[in-house]
C-alpha cells in the first residue's frame, strides 16, 4: 500500500464502529464499553479540543486510529500537555506506515496547538510498542506511575 493512499483527518462520531473494530482485530477482544466512554469525551463533548485522528483508505475505510487527549493546567501541571492514550492499526495494514503516519500527524497537530510535552503509558513487556514509541523519540518520564492494589 502507497501512503499516498491513506488520508490522515480528525476522527468523527460516525468513526466508532471502525474503531471498535480495529482495536478488536488487534487485541482480540472487544471493548465497547471503553471507546463508549472514550468518545462521549473525546469525539462527542464540547468541553473538548478535539486531537484524535483516523487513517483512512481512498475508498474511505478506516485502517487506523490514535486518541489521545489535551490538558491546559491539570494536575498543576502549568504548560499545555497532551496523552496520547490509544493507537490501533488493522492487522492486515500494519508495517505499511500507517502507524508513522498517524504519529507523526498527531504531533504536528499537537505542535500547532502549542503543545511542549505528549505523555503515553507502555505496558513494559510490549516490545513492539515500545519500539515503535522509541522510534517516534519517546523516552522513560522522570515520572513515576505508583499503583495499588485493593
Amino acid at each position: 500500500m502507497n501512503k499516498t493512499n491513506i488520508k490522515i483527518r480528525l476522527m468523527g462520531p460516525d468513526d466508532f464502529d471502525s474503531v471498535v473494530g480495529i482495536d478488536e482485530k488487534v487485541r482480540k477482544a472487544p471493548r465497547l464499553e471503553y471507546y463508549q466512554i472514550k468518545f462521549e469525551r473525546l469525539v462527542q463533548s464540547k468541553d473538548n479540543l478535539p486531537i484524535s485522528l483516523v487513517a483512512e483508505k481512498n475508498d474511505g475505510t478506516l485502517v487506523g486510529f490514535i486518541m489521545g487527549e489535551l490538558y491546559m493546567g491539570q494536575y498543576g501541571i502549568s504548560q499545555e500537555k497532551a496523552t496520547l492514550d490509544t493507537i490501533g492499526v488493522d492487522p492486515d495494514y500494519q508495517n505499511m506506515g500507517v502507524g508513522e503516519q498517524l504519529i507523526n500527524e498527531f504531533i504536528s497537530h499537537l505542535k500547532k496547538l502549542g503543545v511542549d510535552k505528549i505523555n503515553t503509558l507502555v505496558d513494559w513487556n510490549d516490545y513492539r510498542l515500545i519500539h515503535f514509541f522509541s522510534a517516534h523519540q519517546f523516552s522513560p518520564s522522570r515520572v513515576i506511575n505508583l499503583v495499588r492494589s485493593i
